[in-house]
């Protein structure tokens, strides 16, 4: 079972054909959790877009808040998303029971998430799992239940499957667990 290694200070992805941008991430990882922020900007289908994002999660890797901003020809938009980590969740203070039983978030802007699924299941060689996530779209944060899937190939392989975007491929992972290559979306550049 691959435990990953201590997360480096800071962490970049240069968005790949899907959109063409860039996230840069800062983490703080402590017995009580990890902190992170991020941002991303990007032009996708021609429409431009920022992304700011402060997470939390507890020591298992499950997220417990997620206070993301941004701003699109959409507009500027705000929403905070936060876990009780058992499954129950909440959008904005409201209950969101579309998201019951989810243990991970997945930011449309950010190749980085794809760490959080990888890192609280450790999964064996061969072995395949549901991953379902809440999904906060980049253009106007609204939150979705987006299901995957994540087998494991390899030492740090791992195949990606989301039907709803018709999406199969294999994601390759550092020795802390950051996606290094995710083909056709982002490259790790640092």
């Amino acid at each position: 079972m691959e435990r990953f290694g201590r997360l480096p200070r800071a962490a970049a992805w240069r968005h790949e054909e899907s959109k063409d941008g860039f996230e840069v991430v800062f983490f703080a990882q402590g017995e009580h959790g990890t902190r992170i922020a991020g941002e991303t900007t990007a032009v996708e289908a021609g429409e431009p877009f920022w992304v700011g994002y402060e997470l939390e999660l507890g020591p298992d890797w499950v997220t417990r808040r997620a206070r993301v901003r941004g701003r699109s020809a959409r507009g500027a938009h705000e929403t905070v998303v936060e876990s009780d980590g058992a499954g129950a969740w909440r959008v904005d203070g409201a209950p969101a029971p579309h998201l019951d039983g989810l243990h991970d978030l997945d930011l449309e802007a950010s190749a980085m998430t794809n760490a959080f699924p990888v890192r609280r299941v450790r999964l064996e060689p061969g072995v395949r799992t549901d991953a379902p996530a809440a999904y906060v779209r980049a253009l106007d944060l609204r939150v979705e239940r987006l299901d995957q899937t994540y087998e494991r190939l390899g030492e740090r392989r791992f195949e990606y499957d989301c039907r709803r975007f018709d999406v199969t491929c294999e994601l390759a992972y550092d020795e802390a667990g950051l996606v290094t290559r995710y083909p056709g979306i982002a490259r790790r550049v640092r």
